[in-house]
């Protein structure tokens, strides 16, 4: 809340900056324990609550872009930011009436056991699915309409409606995931998730027209939906009783894949072209599918995969 009032009424660059670093800062915070909190609270169908979970994350992404550009004409964008801000003390409010699972750990951190499941192979493995899973959403977040208005020479408007149609359709596929995970085991539904992905990206790679564009960006939303749900469903039921300082590991990892891919794609197109975008999403898909390979190949022995 502070960091969007900030925002809203920053007068000079420093200011601003910092209300970005707390915005992401607590963030990360809201990221993890949200996620923790509803494994915690979920005994079964634990990757379709964390989809539904992700449903929401999803209306922020869209629905703030979407409120500036409503109420754009009638407020200044300033005022449309921090009567948002304002709003978020409902959550809140509604926080104290809410009776939370108690503390897993009341004793002292054990910090001996963090440290161990730090060294675990098969948690590093997951965060490195994580690490592509993140870095993959984050490319194609952030240089979708660098590539339309530079490739297909698409203006500005369309190159956000089209960014739009790739954050709906993964909203709109993890609200479909939240029941489909309790129908159908997870590691089947992430296998299907990664070849439609795939076959978005081939779209992409063959697409000459603005159109068969978005119909790819559609399908990359519904292949990358379900990757979060699913992994961070198995770190759940893996570590349970470090199930928050488990997530803070994998979801720490992801962040690291989102800054290098995102990084690398800055280096393709400055000695490639932004026409290599869609190369750059396709190694990284065909990595996802060979680790998500040993993913389950090491976690089948400890869990029941099929229930999770």
């Amino acid at each position: 809340m502070i960091a969007l009032e900030g925002i809203a009424f920053s007068q000079d660059y420093l200011l601003l900056r910092i209300s970005i670093f707390i915005i992401g800062f607590s963030g990360g915070f809201v990221n993890g324990s949200t996620n923790t909190l509803v494994n915690d609270i979920s005994e079964e169908g634990r990757s379709a609550n964390l989809s539904l979970l992700g449903v929401f994350f999803g209306i922020g992404a869209l629905g703030m872009p979407l409120l500036i550009g409503i109420f754009s004409e009638l407020f200044s964008t300033n005022a449309i930011i921090s009567v948002i801000g304002l709003f978020m003390i409902i959550p809140v409010i509604y926080f104290f009436f809410v009776q939370f699972p108690k503390p897993k750990i009341t004793r002292n951190y054990p910090l001996k056991e963090s440290f161990r499941i730090l060294r675990d192979p098969v948690l590093l493995l997951m965060g490195f699915f994580l690490f592509l899973e993140g870095g993959l959403e984050g490319i194609t977040n952030n240089w979708t309409t660098t590539y339309l208005q530079n490739w297909l020479n698409v203006d500005k408007q369309q190159a956000l409606f089209a960014l739009s149609s790739f954050v709906l359709s993964m909203a709109l596929t993890r609200l479909l995931l939240g029941f489909v995970l309790r129908k159908i085991p997870s590691y089947l539904v992430q296998l299907i998730s990664i070849f439609i992905a795939f076959t978005g990206i081939l779209i992409l790679i063959l697409a000459s027209t603005y159109y068969l564009t978005i119909l790819g960006l559609i399908f990359l939303g519904m292949g990358f939906a379900c990757g979060f749900p699913v992994i961070l469903a198995y770190v759940g039921e893996l570590y349970k009783k470090l199930s928050g300082t488990a997530f803070g590991i994998v979801l720490v990892i992801s962040l690291i894949g989102n800054i290098i891919i995102n990084y690398s794609m800055g280096l393709v197109m400055h000695h490639f072209g932004i026409k290599h975008f869609s190369s750059l999403l396709l190694i990284c898909i065909l990595l996802l599918l060979f680790i998500f390979y040993f993913v389950i190949r090491n976690i089948r022995n400890r869990i029941e995969i099929h229930s999770v």
